[in-house]
């Protein structure tokens, strides 16, 4: 289920990228685009890339939040650790060497 939205918001968010870019720049802070070659009218290319920025990011941050109440609610990876910690504490601890420690002065 991850890897499904995982893979649909780097969709998204690609689309959404070229979805900004290709809009016409209204104040000219930069001085580049706004020029008077457009898609099919002026007006109308603008309404539609208008309303395809404002869906991909309704879509965006639905799954940005379905993604974080996911990675919240998932504790299998937890519930791994636990077991694993449990069953060392089960058969008398650690198989690995102790590390040493570097003596204090006095």
């Amino acid at each position: 289920m991850e890897a499904v939205l995982l893979s649909i918001h780097l969709i998204v968010a690609i689309a959404m990228v070229v979805a900004i870019l290709l809009q016409r720049s209204e104040g000219g802070a930069l001085g580049i685009g706004g020029g008077q070659g457009g898609m099919m009218t002026a007006r109308g290319a603008g309404d539609v890339l208008t309303r395809t920025t404002k869906w991909l990011a309704i879509v965006f941050l639905a799954n940005s939040l379905a993604l974080g109440w996911l990675a919240a609610n998932n504790r299998s990876e937890d519930a791994v650790l636990q077991e694993a910690i449990q069953q060392d504490k089960e058969e008398g601890g650690s198989q690995l060497p102790e590390i040493p420690t570097v003596p204090e002065d006095g």
